[in-house]
């Protein structure tokens, strides 16, 4: 196998930022009723800014941009970011270049806590969200994970993925299961459990970014201080013990981690697969195995990547829209059939 296109790390870190930014402002711009980009720099600074500039633009442009567009998009990069950093990460678990996030059923378990509270009432929890039931219900799923991935009282990174998968599918099952059986889903309510099991940034609202965003930048920034014992992981067991990690804490505290992120995500845009599998293959490609390089690039690339895709899902069959994990699956499925195909001679 050839070695990798190796890019500067600067050059490639400030490229993906410029190409992020200039993505967010087209994708705000773009839609059913265009915004001229300069307008929506303009409108963006007159409410990080109030006062700075005198409005010349309609009430709709400015609801247009800032209510709908805005927050839509920002979750998009927030999202984006959460699956290329989980990805990286859990093919550093496994040390598995075909290890993502979504095989390990958190989609599903967020997807399953939103159909019990829409089916049973949120009353019958407690009066919890939607979005705090999928949260939990990811996370659960990701806690059902880590216990049939134990043997002897160990983590099984092969383990891991076939539990992930077994998960997946019987959480599918009670899904399909429960909207099939429920009559107390209503149109409007059954379009919104297919949101959740497709994905989508339809619902996003300014007071849906704050928890996840505060997650990711944490748990990423975090990450990105463990760079060298990630880095580690890859080298095999023997050397993490022989650098004096305790593995199994090490891995434990990884999937914990990961867990947060994804589940944090998942709750508020449901399920969207392959992000977390192509982008840091993409980006180990272009850098190197490094994860000190390969986290920052990954949660940028993830970041404008997902931008990408939704503006491709809300605009290449409008005025429909579709789901942007039908988008991420028409581009990952190809993906994931050639990394199948050279994962025999790929190495990290």
């Amino acid at each position: 196998m050839s070695k990798p296109f190796l890019v500067p790390f600067r050059v490639g870190l400030i490229g993906v930022a410029i190409a992020t930014v200039l993505a967010i402002g087209v994708a705000v711009s773009v839609g059913a009723v265009a915004v001229p980009l300069p307008q929506v720099g303009q409108i963006i600074v007159a409410h990080v800014f109030p006062g700075l500039i005198t409005p010349t633009w309609t009430p709709a442009a400015d609801q247009i941009v800032w209510v709908f567009r805005l927050p839509r998009v920002l979750l998009a990069t927030i999202v984006g970011a959460a699956l290329a950093v989980s990805g990286t990460t859990l093919q550093a678990v496994v040390r598995n270049p075909l290890a993502d996030p979504f095989l390990f059923g958190v989609s599903y378990g967020a997807t399953v806590g939103a159909v019990l509270t829409l089916t049973a009432g949120a009353g019958a929890f407690g009066g919890i969200s939607l979005t705090v039931a999928a949260f939990l219900g990811a996370l659960i799923a990701m806690g059902l994970v880590y216990l049939l991935a134990q043997q002897r009282g160990r983590l099984v990174p092969l383990r891991l993925i076939l539990a992930g998968v077994a998960l997946s599918y019987t959480l599918s099952a009670i899904t399909s299961y429960l909207v099939l059986q429920s009559s107390r889903l209503a149109n409007n309510q059954v379009g919104l459990v297919l949101s959740w099991l497709a994905g989508s940034f339809g619902r996003a609202r300014w007071e849906h970014l704050g928890l996840p965003a505060f997650i990711v930048i944490v748990l990423t920034g975090y990450l990105m201080v463990r760079s060298r014992q990630l880095n580690a992981l890859l080298m095999g067991d023997d050397t993490v013990i022989g650098l004096g990690i305790n593995l199994e804490q090490f891995r434990l505290q990884l999937f914990v981690i990961t867990s947060l992120i994804v589940g944090a995500v998942v709750a508020v845009s449901g399920a969207i697969g392959f992000v977390g599998l192509m982008v840091p293959h993409i980006v180990r490609l272009g850098v190197g195995s490094d994860h000190r390089r390969i986290l920052p690039l990954a949660a940028l690339g993830g970041a404008l990547f997902m931008v990408i895709v939704d503006l491709i899902g809300r605009t290449i069959v409008a005025p429909e829209e579709l789901p942007v994990g039908i988008v991420t699956a028409a581009a990952g499925g190809p993906f994931f059939l050639w990394l199948l195909r050279s994962s025999g001679e790929m190495k990290f």
